[in-house]
């Protein structure tokens, strides 16, 4: 497991360190040391994470969720509750410790005790489950293993009941998407990060759907191989990338399909591509990641408000926490993030 190292000394956070190194003892997560000496995390990036964490501190309701409709979708709390973490922030004695906790409590109130289901879509309870892995080991709260399980459990037994081998909306759907596909398919590799088993047919089916999307220019569909899109194969590519199944030549070309589109920005979702590009990048081509992750520091300092947070349509939690943890590959404190 590898966690940056800050450029002027007096940023780093021994609390954020410590509390990293916990996680990995606590999870088994890396042989080698925690901390690469050698990286170095740009003062701008740190600078607008920061900021956005102080926005999403002060602007979380007493709930543990953020205002509005799309705030109160556990998913976006577990967004936020995630770019928390994957700063390093103790979830247990920190500064934002509150903030973690209470989201965590959010988010484990929204899961129905007999399915596990988590919210009312499978996006919510994707990016909840995924939550709940990164907090697993780290967060001293005994409901977090029940709560992960049971999210793990209706993630593989809905996708039994799908005749395309991948997810859609709800639980019961029996079509498929490759962006609700992809978003099981990363939430299963946190759970198994964490130590939950995932069966190995559960995440083959999963790439055996999105290889399918797949168009021959290497760019990705949305339920077809046509009409490709940026956003949709940064999602499928990071899924192969995490099963490590990176030989093939259709991964390939995607990875070479999003480095001729790294100055692209999706005008309806471009927080959920940064999200996924990010992470795309850096597992396929670091070099490559680099260039991007520059450029994408260059855009959102010129885009984030004075009070921290990030305009879009999708509400200030979700675009700041989206901004954010496409910045986290910076940090690399989540096993998610590591290569």
């Amino acid at each position: 497991m590898i966690a940056a190292t800050i450029m002027t000394s007096s940023l780093v956070n021994p609390v954020r360190i410590l509390a990293f190194s916990i996680a990995v003892m606590a999870s088994g997560w890396a042989q080698d040391s925690p901390i690469r000496l050698d990286d170095v995390i740009p003062v701008q990036a740190e600078s607008i994470y920061t900021r956005g964490l102080e926005y999403l501190a002060k602007s979380q309701v007493s709930t543990g969720c953020w205002a509005g409709t799309v705030g109160a979708e556990p998913g976006v709390v577990a967004l936020c509750v995630a770019s928390f973490l994957a700063h390093g922030e103790d979830p247990n004695n920190g500064p934002y410790a509150k903030n973690i906790r209470v989201g965590m409590d959010y988010i484990i109130s929204q899961q129905d005790e007999r399915t596990g289901y988590i919210g009312s879509s499978m996006y919510n309870h994707a990016f909840a489950t995924k939550a709940l892995a990164e907090s697993y080991g780290v967060l001293e709260d005994p409901r977090i293993a029940s709560a992960l399980k049971k999210a793990v459990e209706l993630i593989i037994s809905s996708q039994k009941g799908n005749r395309f081998g991948g997810w859609r909306y709800t639980p019961g759907s029996v079509d498929a998407d490759t962006t609700v596909t992809g978003c099981q398919m990363v939430a299963l590799f946190a759970a198994r990060n964490a130590g939950i088993l995932v069966p190995d047919e559960t995440i083959r089916k999963g790439l055996a759907y999105l290889a399918s999307c797949r168009c021959k220019d290497g760019s990705q569909g949305y339920t077809a191989p046509s009409g490709g899109r940026p956003t949709l194969t940064a999602i499928s590519a990071l899924c192969f990338a995490l099963a490590k199944e990176v030989d093939s030549s259709g991964y390939h070309a995607s990875v070479e399909y999003l480095k001729t589109n790294m100055d692209f920005r999706d005008r309806l979702y471009p927080f959920y591509f940064e999200y996924y590009m990010a992470q795309a990048l850096f597992h396929a081509d670091e070099i490559a990641w680099k260039e991007w992750n520059s450029r994408n520091i260059r855009y959102l300092a010129a885009i984030q408000s004075a009070d921290g947070s990030f305009p879009g349509n999708q509400g200030p939690s979700f675009s700041t926490a989206g901004a954010l943890l496409s910045l986290a590959l910076n940090y690399r404190f989540l096993p998610i993030y590591e290569k």
